[in-house]
C-alpha cells in the first residue's frame, strides 16, 4: 500500500543511509550507485546512534533535500537490552528529524511486526508482534511517524538470504556455507516448516524504486512462495560437488510460526508493475555459484 509523490521516479537530490555498512544497508548503498545515483553511506563510525551526541551529529550531516534510509540497528532483538538500544537509536534519528526535516524517510522494518496467520499476511494484516524483534521494529515504526509528518515510507522484508550475510541465520546463507565447507546441513527437526525467503538484492532494488518515486507507506519485502528448510538444504545440497547430506535433529521446542508463514506481495507488484521478486530457486542458483567461486568459510552461529 504504497502512494508515489513522484510519478517520474527520478534519483532524490541525495540519499543518506544510516546503517551502511550492514547487510542490507549495503546493498542498497550499491544499487543507488550502480544506478547513478547520489548516495552517502553513514556507520556508526561517523555517526554512533548511542552516543549522547548522536541527533546533533545526524542533524548536521542532514540537508533538506536529502531522502533518509533509517537501516541501522541491532538485530536480530534478542532482550530487553537490546530492545532499549534499538529505541535509544531510533530517538536520535527522531530527535535529528525534528531539529533537521528532509524530504523523504525510508524505514527498514521486518515482517516480525505481523501477527501470525495461517492466511496470506498483507500490508493491510494486524501488526502485533509476538517477538521482541518485531515490537521493537514497530516501536520505532510508530516513533518515526510521530516524528517526521512528511513523506515515510515502511519496507517490511522477511528472511533475508544473499551473499555476506553477518548473522549466518539458519536457513540459505547457513546452507550454503555448510555445503561449500563440505559439511553436513543440519536441519531442525525434518525441516518441514515452510517460510518465504527474499533476497537481500530485491530488497535494495525495491528500497531504490521507492526513494526515487518518493513513495509513503508500506511495502512487504516479499517474494510471495512458501517453502520448507528442507527443499532449501536438499536444493543447496545438490549444488555442490561432492553433494553433502542433509541430517535431521530433534526438534526443541514449537516451530516458530506454528510451522507455516505465508505473504501476498500483490501490493508492491501494484505498485511497481515493473518489479518483480527473484524466484527462491533463481535467487538460491546465484548464491550457490558464487559460494562455490569463493569457497565461503562456514562462521559461527549468531
Amino acid at each position: 500500500m504504497l502512494s508515489h509523490l513522484d510519478p517520474r521516479g527520478m534519483c532524490p537530490a541525495r540519499t543518506v543511509i544510516l546503517g551502511a555498512a550492514g547487510f542490507i544497508g549495503r546493498a542498497i548503498l550499491g544499487e543507488l550507485l550502480a544506478d547513478g545515483c547520489s548516495a552517502v553511506g553513514v556507520d556508526r563510525t561517523k555517526v554512533d546512534l548511542l552516543s549522547p551526541d548522536a541527533s546533533g551529529r545526524l542533524a548536521e550531516l542532514l540537508r533538506g533535500e536529502d531522502a533518509l534510509v533509517f537501516v541501522a540497528a541491532r538485530a536480530p532483538c534478542k532482550d530487553v537490552a537490546m530492545l532499549v538500544e534499538n529505541l535509544v537509536m531510533a530517538r536520535a534519528v527522531c530527535d535529528a528529524l525534528t531539529r533537521r526535516p528532509v524530504a523523504h524517510v525510508v524505514y527498514i522494518s521486518s515482517d516480525a511486526v505481523y501477527r501470525d496467520s495461517a492466511e496470506p499476511l498483507t500490508e493491510a494484516s494486524c501488526a502485533e508482534p509476538a517477538s521482541l524483534h518485531g515490537a521493537m521494529h514497530l516501536a520505532r515504526e510508530v516513533a518515526l511517524k510521530s516524528a517526521f509528518p512528511g513523506p515515510l515510507a515502511m519496507i517490511r522484508p522477511t528472511l533475508v538470504y544473499g551473499t555476506d550475510d553477518p548473522h549466518n541465520g539458519y536457513g540459505p546463507n547457513r546452507f550454503r556455507r555448510l555445503a561449500a565447507a563440505g559439511q553436513d546441513i543440519v536441519l531442525f527437526g525434518e525441516g518441514e516448516e515452510r517460510r518465504d525467503h527474499v533476497a537481500v538484492k530485491d530488497i535494495a532494488r525495491l528500497a531504490s524504486l521507492i526513494l526515487r518515486h518518493r513513495s509513503a507507506g508500506i511495502a512487504n519485502a516479499v517474494s510471495g512462495d512458501t517453502v520448507s528448510f528442507r527443499e532449501l538444504a536438499e536444493f543447496t545440497a545438490n549444488a555442490f560437488s561432492p553433494g553433502v547430506a542433509v541430517r535431521t535433529t530433534p526438534r526443541q521446542g514449537p516451530m516458530p510460526h506454528g510451522g507455516y508463514r505465508p505473504f501476498d506481495n500483490r501490493a508492491v507488484l501494484k505498485a511497481f508493475p515493473q518489479f518483480r521478486f527473484t524466484p527462491w530457486q533463481d535467487g538460491l542458483r546465484e548464491l550457490n555459484a558464487r559460494a562455490l567461486q569463493s569457497r565461503e568459510p562456514v562462521r559461527g552461529r549468531s
